[in-house]
């Protein structure tokens, strides 16, 4: 669990801290906001392609080996996003390549090994992940602002997969293991009344015709919209606001903070409660934060508005892929998680590359700002129909 949460927050945190990189890279390679926005918006996409993939080769390879192969990927698209001079080279490293890389090293490679050995627990073992995620935004978001300003986006980048390799290749070969105990950690009265869900006999392909796999990749896309939109131009809207780099990116990074110990109370409730009503209370009072955070003029509105928010910025992700294992079964979540995951990289490049089409054209964050609080809106509802545990066919 510590190593899954680890490689997550290496790897959550570089993908949503891409804020503190935007507008240095846009100068120092001469690129138009829409153009970077482009790029970073394709790598979105090809973030979520990886996903169905990575969730494939865990299933016939095992999860090491996804593991290994994106770590491998990771690093050698950063060395080549560092020597790159020309937008198609950028596009090919830092959009494909690297996205790729994250793919495979994403939660989406670790939520099949860690819903086999957690099912009493299965909800707070993958609010971890969240959990993971959150502190890398937390920590990696105003971190990469200082090394930026001190060392350059280039040599950041390069010391980032340093410290990536040394942490990513350990964990890979020596910790994560597939051969999860029988039953988990089911205690012995509930392990001998263990049963599948009714759908638990269902191949990806008949899951994926079926409802509450829709409704959870529409809650998603909600999800990716807005995520990445606030980890793209989340920084940049407030600078434009007036709003200094490092005040920016402590406000950004706020949210992954308190996001950290969120988790840790929305995964007991996980276990607990309805999961399909916390998922709808989180989406809910996001989408009303997406209308409030373009408004903030002052450095206590920002942290006011940051703090609130992560509350609820987590959990998402977590839930979604536990309601897919709860409904559809272990066997094939890590196949559902990866395609549910490509809808919510799908809503994650169009708001990317509208924030930085939108603000070109118009001039105003409200576009693409006003737009995600709609869909989360909308996803909150949608939530609050998905069912508890076996879908009833």
């Amino acid at each position: 669990m510590a190593a899954a949460t680890i490689v997550t927050l290496m790897t959550a945190g570089m993908r949503m801290g891409i804020g503190p990189f935007f507008l240095p890279i846009a100068r120092d390679l001469g690129f138009s906001r829409s153009l970077l926005a482009a790029i970073v918006a394709t790598g979105m996409l090809c973030y979520g392609i990886g996903m169905p993939l990575a969730g494939h080769l865990v299933g016939t390879r095992g999860t090491r080996f996804v593991l290994l192969l994106g770590a491998v990927m990771v690093i050698v698209a950063i060395v080549w996003a560092t020597l790159a001079r020309d937008a198609i080279s950028f596009l090919l490293a830092f959009g494909v390549l690297l996205s790729l890389g994250f793919s495979f090293t994403s939660p989406v490679a670790l939520t099949p090994v860690l819903s086999r050995w957690f099912a009493r627990q299965r909800g707070m073992a993958l609010f971890f992940l969240s959990t993971g995620a959150m502190a890398g935004v937390a920590i990696l978001t105003p971190l990469l602002a200082y090394a930026i300003g001190a060392a350059g986006w280039r040599n950041t980048l390069l010391g980032f997969a340093a410290v990536f390799a040394l942490m990513m290749f350990p964990i890979a070969w020596f910790v994560i293991r597939d051969d999860a105990p029988a039953h988990a950690d089911l205690l012995p009265a509930a392990a001998a009344l263990q049963v599948g869900p009714v759908t638990a006999g269902l191949s990806w392909r008949e899951a994926v015709r079926t409802g509450p796999f829709w409704k959870v990749a529409l809650g998603l896309f909600a999800c990716g919209y807005s995520m990445n939109l606030l980890g793209t131009h989340g920084v940049p809207m407030l600078m434009d606001h007036g709003f200094d780099m490092m005040t920016s990116s402590f406000g950004i990074g706020l949210i992954g903070l308190v996001a950290i110990f969120s988790t840790l109370v929305l995964g007991r409730l996980a276990d607990t409660l309805p999961r399909k009503n916390i998922l709808a209370a989180i989406y809910l009072i996001r989408g009303l934060g997406f209308f409030v955070l373009p408004l903030v003029g002052t450095h206590a509105e920002l942290y006011a508005v940051a703090a609130i928010g992560g509350i609820v910025w987590a959990g998402s992700i977590a839930l979604s892929s536990a309601i897919i294992a709860d409904v559809y079964g272990t066997r094939i979540v890590g196949i559902l998680y990866g395609w549910t995951f490509l809808v919510h990289q799908i809503g994650a490049m169009i708001s990317t590359w509208l924030g930085g089409w939108a603000y070109e054209a118009y001039g105003s964050h409200w576009i693409a700002f006003g737009s995600a609080g709609l869909l989360l809106l909308a996803a909150a509802a949608i939530s609050l129909s998905l069912p508890a545990r076996g879908y009833k066919l």
